[in-house]
């Protein structure tokens, strides 16, 4: 008889535990959350713009007239547009991945981070990003969709986990 209640008595206990375990996953944890300001849509395409004319019109110049022999040359082979684009990405997913900035981001107080962690990313999550974002602006739709979203966040946002926010 003993026996069979200390059997019954630890059934009992480990029914407890499960409850009480049980009650603390219905409560709502407390983690890490920091108050972060989404980033505005202007601030993204001035930011934009910027990173073309400090990044991107470097990149066409020296790949138009120091690897090539002018703008003719450029205009009239296939590969140039894409080794600049090569490069420029290259250049962004680097400054995205050591820094969480650009230069026109830094200019207007904004930060590429990952979406749950709010911490810098990758560097291939920056070129999966940046090779998002063509697709993105390709289709237009993915550049609209921080308009109709809480958290602003284009579709190149939403298919590589990042988020864009404002920092002091």
């Amino acid at each position: 008889m003993h026996e069979v209640y200390l059997k019954s008595n630890i059934c009992y206990n480990t029914a407890m535990r499960f409850r009480d375990l049980k009650k603390q996953k219905k409560q709502p944890k407390d983690e890490f959350k920091p108050d972060v300001v989404y980033a505005g849509y202007v601030n993204k395409i001035k930011a934009l713009i910027t990173d073309m004319f400090m990044i991107y019109a470097p990149v066409l110049y020296i790949v138009a007239y120091v690897l090539m022999n002018g703008k003719d040359d450029f205009q009239s082979s296939q590969y140039a547009p894409l080794v600049a684009v090569t490069v420029y990405g290259l250049v962004y997913a680097i400054l995205i991945s050591k820094f969480g900035q650009t230069p026109g981001k830094k200019a207007y107080s904004l930060k590429v981070v990952d979406a749950k962690t709010y911490e810098n990313i990758s560097l291939f999550r920056a070129l999966f990003r940046f090779i998002a974002f063509l697709f993105s602006a390709t289709i237009l739709f993915g550049l609209i969709m921080p308009f109709y979203r809480e958290d602003k966040k284009a579709l190149h946002d939403l298919l590589s986990g990042t988020l864009e926010i404002e920092v002091e």
